[in-house]
């Protein structure tokens, strides 16, 4: 047979067509099959560097209020648990320059000075997380016989010398356990107020921790003039827990009846005595930093890479 170049020409253009399809159905194979496997291995390692860039802390249970009043109705500026869970204090404006996340060591900041704005019976400032065992409820608080755990892992990133007194530094309240009148009692007795005295404080001191726990200034003391919150009725004994300076520290507090048992910077101390058995008033967490200074120059910075509350 007679074969032309038109013929042979046509036989080329197949033989090139089907080389091409074939090199091309290996090509889109082999990247069908890489594709999704390079997909998955990225959003893994997204996924776990964003569980770890921030301090581990559920703000469910916990407002916080600031030193200052941007509203202008006379008290100190709050957001509720709504306006933290989720990430929302990172878009919160008024709050971003007072709470705010350092991602270089996995804490969150707490900053304050005084900036004019303080909570009823106190002339100090605070940006303090204050618990809530009902999400918005200032009311439902628990009793020492419910009892109650608060523990965290904190350092003082920076704080104001005290020029005022003999002291280097300003001092700042990290944890407490307040006091406050039960409604039930406050009903029950006519009270005009539910203020009551912090039952323990954690103090920032020179570098040392210190435990501040209300005591009866007479053990006999009963009734009624239990809920006095005056020195004449309630004083403070302490405990030095030592120097922990500029490091970070864990506190570990568990409250039952009759009994506090601190564990901070690896020590142990207990409190129990005759006023614990007698406080009458329910209770409620904080953590934070609550500033002892007027000074206006004054300032702290306490950072927060864990805290967790159970009952």
């Amino acid at each position: 047979m007679k074969i032309t170049k038109k013929f042979t020409l046509v036989i080329l253009l197949k033989i090139i067509l089907t080389v091409s399809l074939f090199a091309g159905s290996v090509s889109c194979t082999k990247n069908e099959t890489n594709l999704p496997e390079e997909t998955i291995v990225n959003v893994s390692n997204d996924s776990s560097q964003k569980a770890t860039e921030y301090a581990n802390i559920d703000f469910n249970h916990w407002k916080i209020t600031l030193p200052v009043d941007l509203n202008n109705d006379g008290k100190p500026d709050e957001f509720q648990p709504i306006s933290l869970i989720n990430y929302g204090y990172q878009t919160e404006e008024n709050l971003i320059p007072f709470m705010y996340d350092d991602t270089s060591d996995t804490s969150i900041v707490f900053y304050t000075y005084p900036a004019g704005a303080t909570t009823g019976n106190s002339s100090y400032p605070r940006t303090e997380l204050r618990e809530q065992q009902t999400s918005g409820n200032n009311y439902n608080n628990w009793s020492l016989t419910e009892g109650g755990i608060l523990e965290g892992t904190l350092k003082i990133d920076s704080i104001s010398e005290d020029n005022n007194s003999s002291r280097t530094y300003n001092r700042t309240i990290v944890m407490q356990i307040h006091g406050i009148i039960s409604q039930e009692d406050m009903t029950t007795y006519g009270f005009s107020s539910n203020h009551a005295p912090p039952l323990l404080k954690m103090i920032w001191d020179e570098g040392y921790i210190k435990a501040y726990k209300k005591t009866l200034v007479n053990e006999s003391t009963s009734g009624l003039d239990l809920y006095d919150d005056s020195s004449s009725t309630w004083t403070d004994i302490s405990h030095n827990f030592g120097y922990v300076g500029f490091n970070s520290f864990s506190i570990k507090i568990t409250a039952r009846t009759g009994k506090l048992t601190i564990k901070a910077n690896n020590q142990i101390h207990v409190f129990e005595d005759v006023s614990l058995q007698k406080w009458p008033f329910e209770n409620y967490f904080k953590a934070g930093n609550y500033l002892v200074s007027t000074n206006t120059e004054s300032f702290a910075y306490v950072k927060y890479y864990q805290l967790k509350v159970s009952h």
